[in-house]
This record gives C-alpha cells, structure tokens and sequence, in this order.
C-alpha cells in the first residue's frame, strides 16, 4: 500500500499471540495484494480497467465497496473513492485493514496494543497499566516536531495531510486538489471510518471543524496553513511537552 506498518504490543508474549501476529501480517500482504493502487496486477486496478467485473469478486471486495459507499453518504461525498473517475479505495482500505489487524491480535489475547499503518493506528487497551496511550501527531508545518499530543484508550487516529506525499487528496465536487489545512487529524472509536473521516475533513477544508463537531463518537484537530490550529470541543488531545501552544476551542 505504499507506506509502512508496524505493531506495538505490551502483553506478554504467548504462542497464540506469536501466530497471530503471523496471521496479522499475512492479511497486510494479503490486502495489498488485492486493493493496492501501486500493483497493476492487482484486483482493485484489473476492475478499474474493466478487465473483471463486481460480480467476478470476492464478498470481502464487495464488503470494501459498499463501506466506500457508506463512506460517501456519510460525509456528504466529501470522500470518495471514484475521485477523478478512477477506482481507488485507499482512503478507506488502509484504516479497514488495520482495524481487522488489531482485531486479529486482540481474538487471540492480545488486549494492548498498537498497530500503526503509515501513522493511522488502531489502538487497544492501555500502554502501561494503568496508563493511557500518548500518540503524538506530527507537525505538517515544522518537520521533527509535535503540534498536539492524543491521550487515550481503546480508540483509532487517523490523519490526513500532504506534507508526506504532497497534493494527492483531490476535491471530490471539482476533481482538483483540495484546498484543505495543513493537516487534520480525526480521532474516533475503530480506524474504517475515522480514516476516511479524516480524508473526507481535509478534502473540505474550512467546513471540517463544524462538520466533525457534528458527528457523534468522533472528534477533530487541523493545523491551519498559517501555523494556527482548532480542536473540536471534545478532542483528547494536549500540546506537546514544552510548548506554549494556544489553542482554539469551539
């Protein structure tokens, strides 16, 4: 999927944790397999180009389909995955696949853990006992620092951008490149949604912090273009450790 993943895991190692996290990464593979962008060879790419039809795919690609869908009348087309009239479910494959991941450890006893797919991450339990989570999210305009610090248990963050891959979230009402923040970070219950959330919040721009505000079970924090920023009234986060940070509430 053209991005890293790792796990993070702070229960005691057993044999049934070990395989699963075998069978964790084999279902990685797996997804890159058949919904990579990058593969021409790839499931997803074959049907963009008509060479296999809906009805010639597993259940489990239509089960990715029609979350797209949901996806789409949720945020009011704000995500898409038919952006610029190509196939592309990235926007919503990578939290869906790391959401089944955690998952995966979690069924075989695994009940702290952090599985992190290109910096979206789907998070169980507790770091330490009790202690939360502390997810610092990287700053878009100052390379090296934080601009917030997420504090929790048991939830999913996810964060959309272009300081990493530059302009490649496009407007799906005009097909040209979002005008959207710095970056916008969605925090959220289970990785699916709360990554195509995230897309869908950049992809809007200045409506995202009421739109986010709306929406019940998740929350929001974008970093303006000029260095600014705003929080949804509920956000878990914190400024980082030694910073004088202000701010905005809603």
């Amino acid at each position: 999927m053209g991005t890293v993943f790792s796990f993070d895991i702070r229960d005691p190692r057993t044999p049934a944790i070990e395989a699963a996290l075998r069978e964790a990464v084999r279902w990685l593979h797996h997804v890159d397999e058949v919904y990579s962008t990058y593969r021409p060879e790839s499931l997803v790419c074959r049907l963009a180009r008509g060479e296999i039809g809906l009805d010639e795919c597993s259940p489990e690609v239509r089960e990715v389909l029609n979350l797209c869908k949901r996806a789409v009348r949720y945020t009011g087309g704000w995500f898409s995955h038919l952006a610029g009239g190509v196939l592309d479910p990235s926007g919503l494959v990578k939290g869906w696949s790391v959401e089944r991941a955690s998952r995966i450890l979690r069924e075989a006893g695994a009940h702290n853990t952090c599985v992190n797919g290109g910096g979206d991450l789907q998070l169980g339990g507790e770091a330490a006992p009790g202690a939360p989570w502390r997810i610092g999210i990287a700053d878009p305009l100052r390379p090296g620092e934080l601009c917030t610090v997420v504090t929790g248990r048991d939830l999913a963050i996810a964060t959309s951008g272009e300081a990493e891959r530059g302009a490649h979230i496009l407007n799906p009402h005009h097909g040209t490149p979002a005008d959207g923040p710095a970056s916008v970070t969605v925090v959220g219950a289970r990785l699916t949604m709360t990554d195509a959330y995230a897309t869908a919040a950049f992809a809007m721009g200045e409506a995202a912090r009421d739109w986010l505000e709306s929406l019940d079970g998740y929350e929001g924090f974008a970093v303006t273009p000029d260095g600014g920023s705003w929080r949804t009234s509920g956000f878990p986060g914190e400024p980082p450790p030694g910073t004088r940070a202000s701010v905005s509430g809603h």
